[in-house]
């Protein structure tokens, strides 16, 4: 490659890096810059919301691993008319606005949506609760995960459940002893990130369960309501969300490197 080529190659790739990492880099920067670095500010509030958003995301894990993996699964193995636009329709909120996806959830189930009345009716309202937190970091979410379990589930080797179904395994036993475990890192991969993508939801969440301190104020909502009036809670919690993900991004990435070896 010529000389001049490698340079703007070169010049064009640290530009890019520099543009995804200065602003990480600004925010431990402000935090130490204003001197107050070693007091957390409004911990309280820090910690409601911190506490808030691992009860969420623990519950939106639970519901991706419960309702995700039999799809992933059906979607990897089986054959079926309209399977691609069952797979396109499962993977659109990875794209959708988030704004548009709270919308969708509030006329679903809001109380005027298609199951509000029915759920009215027993007394459940779900909007602005900790409950629509759940349900709108599980819509967003989830793709994440059933992404990556279609890619692990297809990954198995036909030979070897046929091999278990010879000797007799059943269908439950070959899917529990040789298809999920073989699909295993795959899923956990996917489901690392889908955990860090509903830690971070935002506009969604906003729009159905509403930025009620102690109740639906996520850490990412949390972030919104307070940088205005008091930016070093902002940049602390921002931090935070910012070593989750780094944590998380190097865990997924660990599975997905051992799942290739």
């Amino acid at each position: 490659m010529p000389k001049i080529a490698r340079l703007l190659l070169l010049t064009l790739s640290l530009m890019a890096w520099l543009l995804l990492a200065v602003p990480i880099v600004a925010l431990v920067w402000r935090l130490v810059a204003s001197g107050n670095w070693q007091n957390l500010p409004q911990a309280e509030i820090i910690i409601s919301a911190t506490w808030l958003s691992l009860k969420t995301t623990f519950a939106s894990v639970l519901l991706m691993i419960v309702f995700g993996t039999p799809l992933a699964y059906v979607l990897a193995r089986w054959r079926f008319t309209g399977r691609r636009l069952v797979r396109v329709i499962t993977e659109l909120p990875i794209v959708l606005p988030p704004a548009i996806a709270g919308l969708a959830l509030l006329l679903t189930f809001g109380r005027r949506g298609i199951f509000g009345t029915a759920l009215s009716a027993v007394g459940l309202n779900i909007p602005f609760t900790a409950l629509a937190v759940i349900i709108a970091q599980t819509f967003v979410a989830s793709p994440f995960y059933i992404r990556a379990a279609q890619v692990g589930f297809a990954d198995v080797s036909d030979e070897l459940e046929n091999a278990a179904r010879v000797d007799g395994a059943s269908e439950i036993r070959v899917f529990w002893h040789i298809t999920l475990p073989l699909a295993l890192r795959a899923l956990s991969a996917g489901l690392v990130l889908a955990w860090a993508r509903a830690m971070g939801e935002f506009g969604a969440t906003i729009l159905f369960a509403g930025s009620l301190q102690g109740r639906t104020q996520t850490m990412t909502l949390l972030v919104y309501d307070v940088f205005q009036r008091d930016l070093d809670t902002a940049i602390w919690t921002g931090l935070i969300l910012v070593a989750v993900a780094l944590i998380t991004l190097m865990l997924s990435q660990w599975l997905a490197r051992e799942d290739d070896l």
